[in-house]
C-alpha cells in the first residue's frame, strides 16, 4: 500500500513547472512552425490532456519497477490543474497576440493607412517596442551574425506585464469566490474534467482502473484511426482522407449550415444535461436562419464591428450581448447569498471556517481581486481610455470572462467566443466623439487580452479547481498556479521572439503576424473617418436579446416541461465556432436521449468510458502526429482538436 504524500511535495512543484514549461514552448513551436495540430488554442486544453496521458503512461511503469516514486491521484491532479492553467497563455490566450500587438501598429503602417499619422501621437511610447531594426527583424528575421534585441523589449514588455498580473490575479480570485457556488450549491457539471479525474483515479492494480475500460479503447482507436488518415494522407497523397464535414445551402443561398462530426465534442457532450445540449444546437441552428430572414427581409445594419463575435450581423451581435448580460446577471444575482457569506467572511475571518477548503481565504480573494481590479483600471487609464469609457469596459469585459467561463463549466463548450466584445460594446454604446481619439487607440491595445477570448485563465482556473477536489488543505495551490503563469509567460515569450526572430514572423503565421495584429488599428481607423455616434438600433437589439434571455429563464424556472437551457442563447449568434459544433452536439444528444430511454441510467454509466475514449483519443491523435512531424521534420500537418 502507497504512503499518502502531499500534493504540494517539492517532486510535484518542480515536475508541474517542467511539464508547464514544455507546453509554454511546445504550444508555440507546433502552430507557428510546425504549423500542425492547435494544441492550446481553445477551452479544451488538449495539450494538458495529452501530456497528461503521456504522464501516466510513465507513472504507470513506475508502479512496475518503482511502486514508492508512484505519483498518486492528488498529486495528478495538482499537475493537471497547473497545465491547464498554462495552456490559457502560449498561444491564441495572449502571447502570440501581445508580441505582434506590440510592433504592428508600426511595421504594417503605410502612406495609404496612415496609421504613423493619425494613431502614431495617441501612443504611450511605454507601451510598444520603439526600435525600429529590432519590429524589422521580429516579423522579417535577423540578419546573419546579429543577435535577438532582447533590450527593445524589456520595457513594454515589464509595463505590459504588470497589467497582465493583475487581470490574472483579478480571474483567479473570481474563481475562488465562485467555487462552492458552482461546485456545492448549483453542482454544475464541469464536463471538460470528466475524462482527466477519470484518468487519475487510482487503486491496488498497476494499471489504473481508466485504462483497463475496453470501451474507453474502443473509442479511442476509433479517433485515432479516423483522425489518422489526414496525417497519413499528409504523407501519403494515396491515402484517402474521411471525410468529416459537409454543409448546407438555405434560405436562398444566403446562408449555409455546417455540417461536422468530431468525436471529442461528441463524448464532451454525452456529459452535458440534455437540456443543455438541446439548447445549444437548436438556438445555433435558430441563430443562423435568423441571419438568413434578415438577409431576405433587408434587415441590416451599417454599423461596422469588429471581426471578433459576430461581424457579418452587428445586430445579432447586439443581441447576443445583450443576452449575455441578462444569462451573467441572473447568475450572479441567483449566487447573491453565497456572496454575502463570502463578504461576511472577508470582513470578519476569525467568525467561522467558510473558506478552510478554499486555494484562497475569502479575505485575500476579495481584496485580491479588488486591488487587481484598481491596478487594472489605473494602468488602462494611463493609457488614455477616459473614466466613464473605462467603467464600462472594464463591467462588460469582465461580464464576458465570467459568462464565458460559466458556459465552459456548465455546458462543456470547448470552443466558444462572445457575441460581442468589450471595446466594440464601447465604442457603438457610447459613439466616438465621447471617447475621443486617444480613448479609441488605447482601446485597440485592448483587442491583445480580450479581443479573441477563446481561451483565458479564469476558465482554465475554475476547471482546474474542479480536478483538486477534495483535497484537504488547497491553499499552497494558489502559489503553485502563479508558478505555472510565470513560467508560461516566460516560456512562451522567450518562444516566440526566438522563433520571430530567427524565421520571421511573417513566415510562421499569418493570422498572428499578419491579419489578426492589425484588426483593432483598422477598426479604430474606420472609427476615426465616420466618427459615428450612439449606434441606437445596437442598443435596441441589446434589448431584444436581453428580454428573449430573460423570458427563456422565466420559462425554464417556471415550467418543467420547457426543454430548452438559455445557455445556448447566450452564445449561440457566433456561428463561426459555436455553428461548427451543432451537428456533433446534436449527434451527442440524440444518443444520450435514446440511451436513457432504452438503457436507462445503468447503461448510460456502463457507456461512459466509451465517450471519454472518443474525447482521449481525438486529442491524443493529434499529440502524436506533432511528435512524428516533429521528428520527420513535416510542416503544415494540422489535426484537428474539435474541427476536423
Amino acid at each position: 500500500m502507497l504512503v499518502e504524500r502531499s500534493p504540494f511535495s517539492l517532486r510535484v512543484i518542480t515536475t508541474g513547472t517542467l511539464l508547464c514549461l514544455l507546453i509554454s514552448i511546445a504550444t508555440p513551436y507546433s502552430n507557428m512552425y510546425m504549423q500542425g495540430s492547435l494544441m492550446a488554442l481553445d477551452f479544451a486544453t488538449a495539450a494538458a490532456l495529452f501530456l497528461l496521458f503521456l504522464f501516466i503512461f510513465c507513472n504507470t511503469i513506475l508502479r512496475f519497477y518503482v511502486p514508492s516514486m508512484v505519483f498518486q491521484r492528488q498529486e495528478l491532479a495538482v499537475l493537471y490543474a497547473m497545465m491547464v492553467t498554462a495552456c490559457a497563455i502560449p498561444t491564441m490566450g495572449l502571447m502570440e497576440y501581445l508580441l505582434p500587438g506590440l510592433t504592428a501598429l508600426a511595421y504594417y503602417s503605410t502612406p495609404e493607412n496612415d496609421w504613423q499619422g493619425v494613431i502614431q501621437p495617441h501612443v504611450k511610447s511605454w507601451m510598444v517596442v520603439e526600435d525600429p531594426l529590432a519590429i524589422k527583424y521580429f516579423y522579417e528575421g535577423l540578419p546573419r551574425d546579429i543577435p535577438i534585441p532582447w533590450a527593445a523589449w524589456v520595457k513594454p514588455l515589464c509595463a505590459w506585464g504588470l497589467f497582465i498580473l493583475a487581470l490574472y490575479l483579478v480571474m483567479i480570485c473570481a474563481a475562488v469566490i465562485l467555487r462552492r457556488q458552482w461546485m456545492e450549491h448549483e453542482r454544475l457539471a464541469y464536463p471538460l474534467m470528466q475524462v482527466p479525474a477519470s484518468m487519475i483515479a487510482q487503486d491496488e492494480k498497476v494499471v489504473p482502473p481508466f485504462f483497463r475500460s475496453g470501451l474507453m479503447w474502443v473509442g479511442f482507436v476509433m479517433a485515432v484511426v479516423v483522425g489518422s488518415t489526414k496525417g497519413l494522407h499528409h504523407y501519403y497523397s494515396g491515402v484517402p482522407v474521411m471525410s468529416m464535414s459537409t454543409s448546407l445551402s438555405m434560405l436562398r443561398n444566403t446562408i449555409d449550415i455546417p455540417i461536422m462530426l468530431s468525436f471529442s465534442v461528441v463524448g464532451i457532450f454525452y456529459f452535458v444535461s440534455l437540456e443543455i445540449a438541446l439548447g445549444l444546437w437548436f438556438f445555433s441552428l435558430l441563430a443562423t436562419v435568423e441571419k438568413g430572414v434578415f438577409s431576405i427581409l433587408g434587415i441590416s445594419s451599417t454599423e461596422i464591428v469588429s471581426v471578433y463575435g459576430t461581424p457579418q450581423s452587428p445586430l445579432l451581435a447586439h443581441q447576443g450581448i445583450g443576452a449575455m448580460a441578462v444569462y451573467v446577471g441572473v447568475g450572479l444575482w441567483t449566487a447573491r447569498a453565497h456572496f454575502a457569506t463570502v463578504f461576511r467572511q472577508a470582513w470578519n475571518p476569525q467568525e467561522s471556517q467558510e473558506d478552510a477548503d478554499e486555494m484562497m481565504s475569502y479575505r485575500m480573494a476579495v481584496l485580491g481581486l479588488v486591488g487587481g481590479l484598481v491596478v487594472m483600471m489605473a494602468w488602462l487609464w494611463t493609457t488614455g481610455i477616459p473614466f466613464v469609457a473605462l467603467v464600462l469596459f472594464v463591467t462588460v469585459a469582465l461580464l464576458i470572462f465570467f459568462g464565458l467561463t460559466r458556459i465552459v463549466v456548465e455546458g462543456g463548450v470547448a470552443a466558444a467566443r462572445s457575441p460581442m466584445i468589450a471595446s466594440t460594446f464601447v465604442v457603438s454604446g457610447m459613439g466616438t466623439p465621447l471617447i475621443g481619439a486617444e480613448g479609441l487607440v488605447a482601446l485597440a491595445f485592448t483587442y491583445i487580452w480580450h479581443g479573441d477570448v477563446r481561451t483565458f485563465v479564469m476558465a482554465s482556473c475554475a476547471n482546474g479547481l474542479k480536478i483538486v477536489e477534495g483535497i484537504k488543505n488547497l491553499r499552497p495551490l494558489f502559489w503553485a498556479l502563479v508558478l505555472a503563469i510565470v513560467v508560461a509567460l516566460i516560456g512562451s515569450a522567450t518562444t516566440v521572439l526566438y522563433l520571430s526572430y530567427t524565421y520571421g514572423g511573417i513566415n510562421l503565421h499569418g493570422w498572428f503576424f499578419g491579419a489578426g495584429p492589425q484588426v483593432p488599428f483598422s477598426f479604430i481607423t474606420q472609427k476615426f473617418q465616420n466618427a459615428p455616434s450612439v449606434q441606437l438600433d445596437g442598443w435596441l437589439f441589446k434589448g431584444i436579446g436581453a428580454g428573449l434571455m430573460g423570458g427563456l429563464i422565466l420559462l425554464r424556472h417556471h415550467f418543467l416541461w420547457w426543454p430548452f437551457h438559455p445557455l445556448g442563447f447566450a452564445i449561440c449568434t457566433v456561428s463561426y465556432i459555436v455553428g461548427r459544433l451543432w451537428f456533433s452536439v446534436f449527434i451527442a444528444w440524440l444518443l444520450k436521449i435514446t440511451i436513457l430511454k432504452y438503457g436507462g441510467a445503468q447503461l448510460h454509466r456502463v457507456l461512459r468510458p466509451l465517450f471519454m475514449g472518443l474525447i482521449l483519443g481525438q486529442f491524443c491523435n493529434a499529440g502524436f502526429w506533432l511528435i512524428i512531424d516533429a521528428f520527420t521534420g513535416t510542416t503544415g500537418n494540422g489535426i484537428g482538436v474539435l474541427f476536423w
